[in-house]
């Protein structure tokens, strides 16, 4: 062996360290696209929202105080409580009038707008009167009825409470089955007297009973039509506070008021500070008296003042007892739904507290549980404490400043703490109430914002736990503040919300909150990650919203979208067209403004845009932007264009994107239905006469099939013979009709109606015979609803051929001048029904032929896409069967809601596959570590290869069919064997079989390429079939039909010319840089880039014969090798792009040199690792030949057996192997030196081994894998060591 020849084995060691890790490598068909279904999330019904909205119109106020005489039923103490609404009574004649209007000053603190009505020892009449009254005014609104009973006698076990006669000699009873009566519902009743608990329990009594009358009164006479419905007044509309329980006295303490209940409910400060100073605790803080806490200074609507903080803290303080306490449901209906309810009942906690401390239990209906004893009582005294204990300086000295309380500090601090370990596992986080309050001031508004956004940011869950505590008129009064430091925090807390209920969007209109967020997008210094949320929320608030649409319209929103469409930011590219297609969809106003603006040709750069998602949402844009009502001449010419814009695409790599063509294709079909069945019905004509008038007339030296010129048939691969129609940048196919990306809007200049209509339709099946079963199926609704419409419209007459109404003839060459008039409206009459509307996958191709090709195929292999039925049996069944209309054949997407779950996910928190405490990053450090074993262990064999036997069986079998391509997992212990419909995993280990599936490739294709995408994490499996279509898979290791998931699908190549003997699809996995390298039966070799999945490339081979094997250099030499079926070796180099040299120096700037030393079929080419690597290629004739890039004659041959099948070389170690039809396959090392001849299996009489069909080498370990044409599977070893 020359030394020369040796470098490359003897450095292998070396070389394996200069290979990129696995952490570095890259990890392709791993997005989110590729992971999860295109679907939108799960809608779940919102409970925040009341229903309805109430609100306390009318107040009663019912004082029975009969000043100076005491009730007969109560021995009261002496001294005793005396105070009323902070007034004595003793004090003068005209007290009981002061205290009825200070009773209405403490109530209209809560609700200023109310009716206010005092009734002041009152009579039965005067009651009924005033209560009906305020019934009467109030409508459907609540009633307040506050009864003070200090001067009467106790509520009687009847359910009576008592009044006065006229003359004030007598208590008269008055019973609550009457007030019920008079207060009607809904209402609330409060009682400050005492047994008031009794009064509660006899009303849901009497609520009952008149139920029950009501319903025997209406099964007794059947009411007339139209006639009212008696109103009841039901207990679950009726709310109740009561001072005490069912035999409990009111506390008599002449230091407290006489109304303490009332004082509570009313003047929750003032008695708070009060009760606070007589208990123990008070005691902490010196030289605080009762008439001290009179004079704390401020407002209570101020919150800057002393009095204002303490009355701020309060309300956060029951609202947070409240929110933890009630179930959800009811805390909505009594703290959210009525302002005057929700005050009434937060100071109710505070009466629960302080009248429990004197042996009074406070009731309510519906009934609270209790809340006296919750924690955050504790805050509340702290920050008494803390107030009072500044109160003596502030009264003596005017100069001294109050020092806020830290409440909301520590309490944002312990919101913070619980967000660093809060998940939805979790309780909720107590201080949620609290945050929404903080919102109010200006001091902690920006941390309380951020904090709001990371909690938000956990789920949904956390969104709708937000808007159930009452976040939302928080954050919409917030739009409208101009701080600029706020426009991040409020976009990305809005975003979260309309990412779980899109119903804000009516909010957001008609508060004008649409204008913050089109002011965020123009923003030109906002980052593009805030803009991208503005733009998310402008589409949520247009999506399937009228006023919204005309609100963003007005707000210049399409041309705010198109100033930003080359932004760097994809998600920002990605909403932006989505906002535009929700903006105009269904909205003539939007659309035609968009055509002032161009916007359907700034959008079709996009279509050529990195991010699959981006040209998802541009065609979604474009789609929308198809006219649906407007059938005017230049609507219809601006429809053509943009269809003419979505052809360009159909051939994409993403079946993302795919999708979303089909989607819009359909609207551009329903628009001119009657039109694609006049060129369907040609186009059949067309594919019969080439059937009957097709010939082979000869056959080329580089084997292809001449075709006579006069006609042209479908390729073999019916598939892919559509698609290189309508690539934009097939300029090899050299067709005339192939559709270029250079749109005019406004004129289609040298093209006519039917030319675009003949070139949707064959997208359409170029679509509906794509790889992608989803895609497919799409398509082939409207593939075959026209093909049904034409098979019956086209009779057994031929196609119409008058020049004035041939407008969905194709195009020719005296009708190419522009066409500025409109196609007529030839809609059928009827509405017709498709047989089988219901879709099902079939793996057939359809029998379709494309552009006028100058090759065909020996044999056909296409099926008719419509079942069996031809058509003239769908002809004679015109009358049993007739075709639906395509408006009927929905074709949708859930492309825009699963677009709006990226909302709904936790953006802030790290994935788990960058978060290094996840279990997944464990499993992949475990995987990387199963790596370097393998390729350390294999090192040892690699060197060893060379003059080692390579024939231990280790594994024989059977496979299900006659392998095609066989390959080892590289660090797993199984091999994967493709027959011609699908891949058999063989455990080659412990000589199992694992799972077969199947590739779903169409009927009378095969599986001719097969790679493992991803080994060194979790795998992928490649399949690519011989009509020029690539399949992805996951799973494949999962038993079961539904086990594998395809993770993506698409036309690698197309335009595939049939041969004598054809090399199918030949593809070339790069992980290293993701790229795939494409040829086979064409003249180019096609480059697709897996993060785009895009065409990054095409490179004419200018040979006249297929490729029949690839190899490159993915570690920057950029040196691409392919082996031709005529013998040659043709080397590129990537680097110089064919779209950057004109046609006649394409060839001469990316191909580096050809070298013909061979004369035969290329079998293999390969290309050795490290810089001083030889290129070895082989042919059929069993020349080995090894190349200097540098040079173009070989620098050593080997003469191996003639006529190989299979040849594989391994790429670490010295060791090649050959396969030969003559049953036997041969080991050597690159001297020539044989190794091994394997011929028979082991064991006892082992067979003869069939014909080798195809052979691999194991990527580290020294181990060869062999399919045969008998179908057996062998996998073989070097000796084993022993020990």
């Amino acid at each position: 062996m020359s030394s020369e020849l040796e470098v490359p084995f003897i450095n292998e060691i070396q070389e394996e360290e200069e290979e990129a890790s696995d952490w570095d490598l890259l990890i392709a068909f791993n997005e989110l696209r590729h992971r999860e279904k295109i679907q939108g999330s799960k809608k779940v019904a919102q409970t925040w929202r009341m229903k309805e909205r109430m609100k306390t119109v009318s107040v009663a106020l019912v004082l029975c105080l009969n000043v100076g005489v005491d009730p007969p039923d109560v021995v009261k103490t002496s001294p005793c409580a005396r105070l009323e609404c902070w007034i004595d009574p003793l004090s003068s004649q005209k007290a009981l009038e002061a205290i009825g209007a200070n009773l209405q000053k403490q109530y209209e603190r809560w609700q200023p707008r109310a009716r206010y009505k005092q009734s002041l020892d009152p009579t039965v009449d005067e009651v009924k009167k005033l209560c009906s009254s305020l019934r009467r005014n109030a409508k459907e609104e609540r009633v307040l009825f506050h009864y003070n009973g200090h001067g009467v006698p106790k509520p009687t076990v009847n359910g009576e409470i008592w009044v006065f006669n006229k003359s004030y000699t007598q208590y008269i009873p008055l019973s609550v089955y009457d007030l019920q009566t008079w207060m009607g519902s809904p209402s609330i009743y409060v009682y400050d007297c005492s047994n008031a608990g009794i009064i509660i329990e006899l009303f849901r009594q009497f609520s009952q009973q008149r139920e029950n009358e009501l319903e025997s009164g209406l099964n007794g006479s059947t009411p007339r039509f139209g006639s009212p419905t008696p109103a009841v007044s039901s207990v679950r509309n009726c709310i109740q506070l009561a001072a005490c329980g069912v035999s409990e006295l009111l506390p008599m303490n002449p230091e407290l008021p006489a109304d303490l209940f009332t004082s509570c409910l009313t003047t929750p400060i003032r008695i708070a500070l009060k009760w606070y100073v007589l208990q123990n605790t008070g005691r902490l803080v010196p030289n605080i008296t009762l008439d001290l806490v009179d004079k704390v200074p401020g407002q209570l609507n101020d919150r800057r003042t002393m009095l204002g903080e303490l009355n701020w803290i309060f309300t956060a303080i029951t609202d947070t007892i409240a929110w933890n306490t009630l179930p959800r449901e009811l805390f909505q209906k009594l703290f959210r739904q009525d302002l005057l309810v929700a005050s009434l009942f937060r100071n109710f906690l505070l009466a629960e507290r302080i009248m429990r401390s004197y042996n009074c239990t406070p009731m309510s209906s519906p009934r609270l549980p209790p809340t006296y004893q919750h924690p955050m009582w504790q805050a509340w005294d702290l920050a008494l404490d803390i107030c009072l204990r500044q109160l003596p300086t502030l009264l003596e000295d005017e100069n001294a400043q109050f020092h806020h309380s830290p409440f909301f500090t520590e309490q944002l601090t312990a919101f913070q703490v619980w967000l660093s370990y809060g998940s939805e596992k979790r309780n909720p986080p107590e201080q949620l109430p609290i945050v929404l309050q903080v919102l109010l001031s200006q001091v902690h508004r920006l941390r309380a914002l951020d904090l709001l956004g990371r909690f938000l940011d956990l789920g949904p869950w956390a969104v709708s736990l937000a808007l159930s505590v009452g976040i939302f008129p928080y954050v919409l009064k917030l739009l409208q503040s101009s701080a600029r430091e706020l426009r991040p925090l409020l976009v990305f807390i809005w975003a979260k919300i309309l990412s779980v209920d899109s119903s804000c969007q009516t909010d957001l209109v008609k508060d004008n909150g649409h204008k913050y967020f089109l002011s965020v997008l123009a923003d030109p210094y906002m980052p593009a990650e805030h803009r991208t949320m503005a733009a998310f929320v402008l589409a949520m608030i247009v999506n399937d919203y009228k006023n919204g649409q005309d609100a963003a319209l007005q707000g210049n929103v399409i041309a705010t979208c198109l100033e930003q469409l080359s932004d760097p930011s994809p998600s920002l590219r990605q909403w932006l067209a989505l906002c535009l297609g929700k903006v105009w969809s269904n909205f003539d106003n939007a659309r035609w403004c968009g055509v002032r603006d161009r916007a359907h040709e700034k959008l079709s750069v996009l279509l050529n845009d990195p991010s699959p998602e981006v040209r998802a949402s541009v065609v979604f844009a474009l789609g929308t932007f198809i006219s649906v009502t407007d059938r005017s001449d230049q609507a219809n010419n601006i429809d053509l264009g943009v269809g003419m814009m979505l052809a360009s695409v159909g051939n994409d790599g993403s079946p993302l994107v795919r999708k979303e063509v089909v989607v819009a294709l359909s609207s551009l079909v329903q628009q001119f239905e009657s039109q694609f069945t006049n060129v369907v019905v040609q186009w059949m004509e067309e594919e019969k006469q080439k059937e009957k008038s097709a010939t082979v007339t000869g056959e080329v030296p580089g084997g292809w099939n001449l075709v006579s010129g006069t006609t042209a048939l479908q390729s073999s691969n019916s598939t892919a013979n559509m698609g290189a129609s309508f690539s934009s940048s097939d300029s090899y196919s050299g067709e005339s009709t192939t559709v270029r990306r250079t749109y005019s809007s406004s004129t289609l200049a040298g093209t006519t109606f039917s030319s675009v209509y003949m070139t949707v339709w064959k997208v359409l099946v170029q679509l509906a015979m794509g790889p992608h079963r989803e895609v497919a199926d799409m398509a082939k609704q409207i593939v075959n609803t026209l093909k049904l419409k034409a098979s019956l419209s086209a009779r057994p007459t031929h196609v119409i051929q008058n020049p004035k109404t041939c407008y969905s003839a194709p195009s020719s060459p005296s009708n190419t001048a522009p066409i500025h008039g409109t196609p007529p409206q030839n809609h059928f009459p009827e509405d017709h029904s498709t047989p089988g509307s219901q879709m099902r996958r079939d793996y057939s191709s359809p029998h379709l032929s494309g552009k006028v090709n100058s090759y065909t195929s020996p044999h056909g292999r296409g099926k008719k896409l419509l079942s069996e039925r031809n058509s003239s049996s769908l002809i004679h069944e015109e009358k049993e069967e007739e075709p639906k209309s395509l408006k009927s054949t929905s074709v949708t997407t859930e492309f825009f809601d699963w677009s709006c779950r990226h909302f709904a996910q936790p953006l802030m928190r790290l994935s788990e596959e960058q978060d290094p405490e996840s279990s997944s990053h464990h499993r992949r450090e475990f995987r990387f570590l199963r790596n370097n074993n393998v390729r350390q262990e294999a090192r040892e064999e690699q060197v060893r290869a060379g003059f080692n036997r390579l024939d231990v069986e280790v594994f024989v079998n059977k496979n299900q069919g006659i392998p095609s391509v066989i390959k080892f997992h590289p660090y797993e212990g199984h091999v994967a064997v493709a027959d011609k419909d699908g891949i058999c995993f063989w455990d080659w280990e412990q000589g199992t079989k694992i799972n077969y599936i199947y590739n779903e490739n169409l009927k009378n294709t095969k599986i001719s390429a097969m790679d493992f995408i991803n080994p060194h994490d979790e795998s992928l499996l490649l399949c690519g079939t011989d009509d020029g279509s690539v399949r992805i898979w996951r799973n494949y290791l999962s038993e079961g039909y539904d086990g594998k998931e395809l993770v993506t699908a698409f036309q690698a190549i197309s335009d595939l010319i049939p041969t004598v003997r054809r090399a199918g699809l030949v593809l070339d996995w790069e992980q290293e840089s993701g790229m795939l390298l494409a040829s086979g039966d064409v003249r180019i070799i096609r480059i697709w880039d897996s993060q785009r999945e895009t065409k990054v490339q095409d490179i004419p081979t200018g040979a006249e014969s297929c490729v029949t094997s690839l190899a490159s250099d993915s570690f920057g030499r950029s040196l691409l090798i392919a082996g031709c079926g005529d013998g040659s070796v043709r080397l590129f180099d990537r680097r110089l792009a064919p779209s950057e040299c004109t046609e006649a120096t394409v060839l001469l700037f990316s191909r580096v040199m050809t070298l013909r030393e061979h004369n035969r079929w290329v079998v293999k080419v390969h290309l050795q690792k490290g810089s001083e690597g030889k290129i070895v290629s082989a042919s059929n004739a069993g020349d080995v030949r090894f190349w200097d890039p540098r040079f173009t004659e070989s620098v050593r041959t080997l003469n191996l057996t003639q006529g190989i099948t299979a040849l594989e070389i391994h790429k670490h170690a010295d060791v090649l192997a050959c396969g030969s039809p003559n049953q036997f396959i041969g080991v050597y090392n690159t001297s020539g030196d044989n190794l091994s001849t394997i011929k028979y299996h082991e064991g006892f009489l082992g067979q003869r081994i069939g014909a080798a069909s195809c052979l691999a080498f194991h990527p580290y370990k020294v181990k060869l894998a062999a399919g045969s044409t008998d179908s057996f599977i062998s996998v073989y070893s070097t000796p084993v060591k022993r020990s």
